[in-house]
């Protein structure tokens, strides 16, 4: 019986490495380096990959059981997905645990700031300053107004989307 339960397929966490590896791509799209002034950088490239991953979070947060798991399936799939980045660049293994945990903490921060940030909606002000510190860096370069419009058209996009579709990890990403 235990082993049946260990073998069992899990929907969740093959729809949250779906929808990771999408938010992986969306957010390595050129537009938003070239056109949008993210520095193509791993900062700038961490700043992306982990608000996308907010997006997806946002979105299936409240919406029960089998989205909850494929929730952490999605943020499962991001902390794996940083662990190997750091080991195939040659981060020793005594390394990656710090990092791994300072950036699970910066993570946790942008998590906070982006809802505070959203909360604010339908002003633009706070979205705009939360992307000015993260993605931009604090530069004063890009375009945080544009990148401001993706961020709600996501959003929106996103609450538009068919449950039962994200569930299934399929997700469609607006352009930026």
């Amino acid at each position: 019986m235990f082993l049946d339960r260990w073998l069992k397929p899990r929907p969740a966490k093959a729809a949250g490495a779906k929808l990771y590896a999408g938010a992986v791509a969306q957010a390595r799209s050129v537009a938003f380096y070239r056109d949008l002034g993210v520095r193509d950088s791993l900062e700038g490239r961490f700043e992306l990959f982990s608000l996308h991953v907010i997006f997806l979070i946002e979105r299936l947060k409240g919406q029960g059981e089998a989205a909850a798991e494929t929730s952490q399936a999605v943020f499962d799939s991001y902390v794996k997905g940083l662990d190997d980045a750091f080991r195939e660049i040659g981060v020793s293994d005594t390394a990656v645990g710090k990092k791994m945990k300072k950036l699970a903490g910066a993570f946790y921060g942008r998590l906070k700031a982006y809802d505070e940030a959203v909360a604010t909606l339908p002003e633009r002000a706070g979205v705009t300053d939360f992307l000015a510190r993260t993605a931009f860096e604090e530069r004063g370069e890009g375009d945080t107004a544009a990148l401001a419009a993706y961020v709600i058209k996501t959003r929106e996009s996103l609450a538009e989307q068919p449950l039962e579709s994200l569930l299934q990890g399929d997700v469609t990403w607006p352009n930026p």
